[in-house]
């Protein structure tokens, strides 16, 4: 059977939603010249901090044929993870992504499912699916694709949704009818710049990540924080949802039903003196699928240590 452009659309949006992804949708795969002037700038600035591998692959990040020979199609597909429970209060605070399971485990085998079925469905085709995984710029796709616009805050933001989602792409050598980029509506708004309390939200959609608490409670190596962070990062011991939390249009997040997602119950319940009291041991134990991993035991312990200082 013949496909026609809009048939191929429909198929891989219905294919989507069968497993299980939250929205679905396409561009057209081609070189990201404005988001490689941006992210050029943004890293001769050094607001990449610590994080020396964002200096690497500049011409994978910005242009899908290479990564995928002859890529035609980019297929953008957004997970929510709006947790079904939250923290107790006054517990050290952890990132809502990181309530439950790692995602790259549960989005990474969905994707090759999903790469299978449109293969079955529509001919041999040849595909790669990423998942924070490689050097894609899981944000431009998902705005050229029309899943939402990027906020001040630099997250995706999809109209009636909100912002607490997973990104994931597959970059195809088949071409498939397009989506179009819809409107920015921040407008105005700068609650997310106002409620950073490191200061690390710039006007024009720029972060500076080496100021930003995620960057300094995950990707920061150094036993030593910068003088007068823990005055700074309000208790935040993995990641940091302040900008998020705050913003006007994740009025409309709903809660996951992604039953991988279930947040673990000690990240829900455990308090200073729980984590405090943990050992390597049982930290490896029960965080062996969680993202809190990423930092190690080492490093949620120093971050600890700034919570109670």
């Amino acid at each position: 059977m013949k496909y026609s452009l809009a048939d191929r659309s429909s198929l891989v949006k219905k294919l989507a939603a069968e497993i299980g992804f939250d929205e679905c949708g396409i561009a057209k795969a081609m070189p990201l010249d404005e988001d490689a002037k941006r992210l050029e700038n943004w890293l001769k600035k050094g607001f990449q901090g610590e994080m020396s591998y964002m200096n690497n692959h500049f011409d994978l990040r910005v242009d899908p044929t290479k990564l995928v020979p002859g890529a035609k199609s980019v297929i953008t597909l957004l997970f929510n993870y709006f947790p079904t429970a939250f923290q107790e209060k006054d517990a050290p605070k952890i990132a809502k992504y990181a309530y439950g399971k790692d995602y790259h485990l549960i989005i990474r085998d969905k994707l090759k499912y999903f790469l299978a079925e449109i293969s079955k469905a529509l001919g041999e085709i040849e595909g790669r699916g990423f998942v924070d995984s490689a050097p894609v710029l899981e944000r431009s796709w998902a705005k050229k694709a029309g899943l939402g616009w990027i906020g001040k805050n630099s997250n995706l933001i999809h109209p009636k949704k909100g912002s607490f989602f997973f990104i994931a792409d597959l970059i195809l050598d088949l071409k498939i009818e397009a989506d179009g980029p819809i409107k920015d509506y921040c407008g105005t708004c700068t609650k997310c710049i106002d409620a950073c309390p490191t200061n690390a939200i710039l006007i024009d959609k720029t972060i500076e990540a080496n100021k930003c608490i995620s960057y300094f409670t995950i990707e920061l190596k150094s036993n030593q924080f910068p003088q007068g962070l823990e005055k700074q990062s309000e208790n935040w011991v993995f990641g940091c949802d302040i900008c998020q939390d705050v913003c006007p249009w994740n009025r409309f997040s709903t809660q996951t039903s992604h039953k991988e997602l279930e947040p673990f119950e000690e990240v829900i319940h455990f308090n200073i003196k729980n984590w405090m009291e943990l050992n390597e041991d049982e930290f490896n134990i029960i965080f062996k699928d969680s993202p809190l991993k990423r930092s190690k035991f080492e490093g949620i312990k120093r971050n600890l240590r700034l919570f109670q200082s």
